[in-house]
């Protein structure tokens, strides 16, 4: 597939960076695909490229005020974008594989009992999500839900619900930072 960049894509960045979302709707249909191929190129695996591409939205959607149109044109700057953050989660797959194989080799295979302080606190904090999820707008609740307790991807929640995959990504972030919020988690993606 063939991305013949547009004249507009600056302007639709200027419109991204005023909150648009209509604008970044417009950009992503432009370069989603191409993005989740680099990605799945880089990563080998699906989940991993599109979490990877929701990132890159993401940050594009926080720092489209940054761009600057002297340095490249956004094509370029969207692949990399996407470049760093595979070649980043790969890096931190594979420091993750690492010290999984150590702790398996250097820990005994059995867990010991959970403390029954820490089982009250699990069961505490279990009442607190879910507490948050029922204020959520039903919408992100249900992507959420999909997403979190039936593992399913968000092609699938895509397909499942009948909306597009960029409303479904939408309604998760959106849903998350209000559980954040809700829950008084730090923002970690700052």
């Amino acid at each position: 597939m063939t991305i013949q960049p547009s004249s507009n894509d600056a302007s639709l960045l200027a419109r991204i960076a005023q909150h648009d979302q209509t604008a970044l709707s417009e950009l992503y249909d432009r370069y989603a695909r191409v993005l989740y191929a680099v990605s799945f190129k880089i990563l080998g695996s699906a989940e991993e490229a599109e979490e990877v591409v929701l990132d890159v939205w993401t940050q594009v959607w926080r720092t489209a005020g940054r761009y600057d149109a002297q340095r490249g044109q956004v094509d370029s700057w969207l692949f990399l974008l996407t470049r760093s953050r595979a070649l980043d989660r790969l890096r931190k797959l594979q420091r993750s594989a690492r010290s999984l194989v150590a702790s398996q080799t250097a820990t005994q295979l059995q867990s010991p009992p959970l403390d029954p302080v820490e089982v009250a606190w699990i069961l505490e904090r279990r009442a607190s999500v879910q507490s948050a999820l029922t204020q959520l707008p039903a919408e992100q609740r249900q992507v959420i839900e999909l997403a979190y307790y039936q593992g399913l991807t968000h092609a699938e929640i895509a397909t499942q619900t009948g909306t597009s995959l960029g409303t479904v990504k939408t309604r998760i972030r959106l849903g998350l930072s209000k559980l954040r919020l809700t829950l008084a988690i730090p923002d970690e993606m700052n």
